[in-house]
C-alpha cells in the first residue's frame, strides 16, 4: 500500500487543522474576554496566576500557528504542555471517561505530541520558509 504514502502530507494537514481549530476555539474566550476568569481557575488548582497567560496564548496563538503550519513544532510543544498540565490539575480526578473526563485533552495532546516529531509536512508555511522537517518521498 505504498500509494497511501502520497497522502501523508494531506493527513498531516488534517491533523493540524483539527487540532488547531479546537485549540483556537478553547483559547478564544480566554484571550478575548475571559482571561480574568482563566487566571482565577489556574490559581484555584494551585498554580501561579501568570501561567494563565501562557495557557491562553498556547491555546489560541498556538492553535493558529498549527493550522497554518508556522513554527509548528514549537506551537505543538506549547499545546502538549498546556494539555498535560490541564489533565494533571483539572481532569485527572474525573477519570478517562467520567463527567469532564480527560479523553479529549488526551487525544489532542497525542496529536500535538506527534506533530512535534513529524512537523507540519509540506502543506505548511514552515515548508515554504524552509523550516520544515521530514521530507516526504513520492512513490
Amino acid at each position: 500500500m505504498r500509494y497511501l504514502d502520497r497522502l501523508q502530507p494531506f493527513a498531516l494537514l488534517v491533523l493540524r487543522v483539527v487540532l488547531g481549530v479546537i485549540m483556537i476555539a478553547h483559547g478564544y474566550g480566554k484571550v478575548f474576554g475571559g482571561l480574568s476568569h482563566h487566571v482565577e481557575l489556574v490559581r484555584s488548582v494551585g498554580l501561579p496566576g501568570w501561567l494563565a497567560y501562557l495557557s491562553a496564548a498556547a491555546e489560541f496563538f498556538g492553535g493558529i500557528a498549527v493550522v497554518v503550519g508556522l513554527f509548528t513544532r514549537l506551537a505543538a510543544l506549547a499545546i502538549t504542555i498546556d494539555l498535560a498540565v490541564f489533565i494533571w490539575k483539572v481532569d485527572w480526578k474525573n477519570g478517562l471517561l467520567g463527567d469532564h473526563g480527560y479523553q479529549l485533552p488526551l487525544a489532542l495532546a497525542a496529536i500535538a505530541f506527534a506533530l512535534i516529531f513529524f512537523d507540519a509536512g509540506p502543506i505548511a508555511l514552515d515548508h515554504v520558509r524552509g523550516g520544515g522537517g521530514k521530507k516526504f518521498k513520492s512513490a
